[in-house]
């Protein structure tokens, strides 16, 4: 089977339409709808039917997608197998949310600069979801993403643990609690105030609901936003609450409370796509920013 071909029925069981694999890939609708036609009479068994007027994957398409993947990450690992040992070098597209980025992949890249000359580093701020949508339609090499110990992503590709983060809640300096909370009890503090969530992210959400709900209630989230700072600026305008990782320079502004009777990190992951996880340019990024995240 031709892998090109392989790689658009990949795309169409991603994208769901002719038309968004066309729009992705630059062949135009016709050229997607031969090539999968094609490949239908390679493989001998229909992969696609008529869904109104759409198209959807038959159950053999579906089997056959994920026999493609596993194909197609296989020829990107014997690929970079062959150059495995060549020095990093050539553009590394990177996108990963804002603390990896400020924390722990700008205090290396000088470093990464010295250490080969021939490495160059295209670098985007994104949340995790958007750095999985980036990942799977080819336009970043590598992502940092982040999830937490009560809300797990599970993200696509490859994932690495580069660190991890004491999630905290965040008040105002002069709101009087206990410290630590020791019991899901304790939360009754922050019933009846307002949280912070992410403006761009549903997982503040979630892991604010998640951590309340063992205390037997739901915490009423009324602002978002997506700057640290501003998340802080409204804790102090407000009186709210949110939590913010141990690690976040914002979090001096504001009196931060330890949770004692359930986990609560914040977990830092590289993510790339199967096969190029031994890809020395990007092995080399995420090697420097584990080290400094472990410093």
């Amino acid at each position: 089977m031709d892998l090109d071909k392989l790689r658009t029925l990949v795309e169409l069981s991603r994208r769901g339409t002719m038309a968004a694999v066309a729009e992705a890939t630059g062949y135009g609708t016709s050229a997607v709808s031969q090539q999968l036609a094609a490949l239908e009479r390679q493989a001998k068994v229909p992969l696609l039917e008529a869904s109104g007027r759409r198209v959807r994957l038959t159950p053999a398409g579906r089997r056959l997608v994920g026999h493609a993947e596993q194909i197609l990450a296989a020829v990107t690992a014997a690929e970079i197998d062959l150059t495995a040992s060549a020095e990093p070098s050539g553009v590394v597209r990177i996108a990963g949310y804002t603390t990896a980025l400020r924390q722990h992949l700008l205090p290396v890249v000088d470093e990464l600069t010295r250490a080969y000359p021939l490495l160059e580093l295209e670098i985007q701020e994104q949340e995790p979801d958007e750095v999985d949508s980036l990942l799977d339609d080819d336009q970043v090499d590598l992502g940092f993403e982040y999830d937490y110990t009560l809300v797990p992503r599970g993200g696509r590709g490859v994932c690495t643990l580069l660190s991890t983060s004491e999630m905290k809640l965040a008040v105002h300096p002069d709101l009087d609690l206990p410290d630590p909370i020791r019991t899901p009890g304790q939360l009754a503090t922050f019933r009846d105030v307002d949280w912070i969530g992410n403006s761009r992210d549903s997982a503040d959400d979630e892991l604010a609901a998640r951590l309340c709900a063992l205390a037997g209630w739901q915490p009423r989230v009324r602002h978002r936003a997506d700057s640290l700072d501003l998340v802080v600026d409204l804790v102090l305008a407000t009186g709210g609450v949110c939590l913010l990782a141990e690690e976040a320079p914002e979090s001096r502004r504001l009196r931060t409370v330890s949770v004692r009777f359930v986990s609560v990190e914040r977990r830092m992951w590289s993510v790339v796509r199967d096969g190029a996880q031994d890809w020395p340019a990007t092995k080399a990024v995420i090697d420097a920013v584990r080290r400094h995240a472990a410093g």
